[in-house]
């Protein structure tokens, strides 16, 4: 029996992404995003470069909606009825409810549906539905995958760096002094994702600094293991940060990967909203 895997758009991966990867077995359902009286679905009508103009275009932040119940029961039964079994794959829920959505619309189904909380968001969630693809072409059942999948996220390590502290005021995580005096002093806050929360690890002065505290959160966490899935990303409508980054730290891809070879994309709504354009992130299995 083939397996489906399901996720949400929070990954942020995108049709065009899908489409470039020819791979038959991944369904993306959108969570919503709402600007003023305007609803989108994040990845459907909505592009991340779009979204990053209305961003940066109005003084409010968007609201984020989670993927329902229904979406999720629809999907799932689209794929029980061609024969298949399914993984369902979600950012953290203790980020959103979208996970909760989907272990209410699973228990319906019973055997031959899985559902995995991530833990995790954006790139971090992007490199556990990549070795849940990987399984499918191996011959792997749902079980095994969802078995696999659980016990791998542990080792998975998110870090990201952040531009601006602008957006984090906005939405009232930071009060206005605090955004301002981390301009004046150009502060770049670097961040992870620890047990599906977002978790601050450092603060730098200025883009330089922060890039290299980037590079010594992935040396303090063990270092990458190449064999498995890796996934880079920015956030705004142009890669030039993360190309520096990936360049500033060539000496950890030397022997493994290509820079160019690197897979880079970009952050979408869910986490876009919060961190503004210019953030970067990377996302990777921890080295055993």
């Amino acid at each position: 029996m083939t397996v489906r895997i399901i996720t949400d758009s929070a990954s942020d991966i995108t049709a065009a992404d899908i489409a470039a990867a020819g791979n038959p077995a991944l369904t993306v359902l959108p969570l919503s995003v709402t600007f003023g009286q305007t609803t989108y679905e994040d990845g459907v009508d909505l592009t991340h470069q779009r979204f990053y103009e209305l961003l940066v275009e109005g003084d409010d932040l968007p609201m984020t909606g989670q993927v329902n119940p229904y979406a999720f029961e629809q999907a799932i039964a689209g794929a029980r009825r061609a024969g298949e079994e399914v993984v369902v794959i979600t950012l953290s829920s203790k980020l959103s409810g979208t996970n909760a959505s989907a272990v209410t619309a699973a228990a319906g189904f019973g055997e031959g549906v899985y559902v995995v909380d991530s833990k995790s968001v954006t790139v971090g969630e992007r490199v556990l539905v990549d070795y849940a693809l990987r399984l499918v072409d191996e011959g792997l059942s749902a079980g095994d995958i969802a078995t696999a999948l659980e016990q791998a996220r542990e080792d998975v390590h998110v870090v990201g760096l952040l531009d601006t502290l602008e957006f984090l005021r906005r939405g009232g995580r930071i009060p206005a002094s605090a955004a301002a005096l981390g301009k004046l002093l150009s502060i770049k806050p670097v961040i992870t994702i620890t047990d599906g929360l977002v978790e601050l690890l450092g603060k730098a002065r200025g883009s330089k600094n922060g890039r290299n505290l980037l590079t010594q959160q992935v040396e303090a966490a063990g270092g990458i293991d190449f064999s498995m899935p890796i996934e880079l990303a920015y956030a705004g409508l142009d890669d030039a940060l993360l190309r520096k980054y990936i360049e500033d730290s060539r000496r950890i891809w030397e022997g493994h990967v290509a820079p160019d070879d690197l897979p880079v994309h970009t952050v979408g709504a869910t986490i876009g909203t919060h961190v503004g354009p210019g953030a970067i992130a990377l996302a990777f299995f921890r080295q055993r």
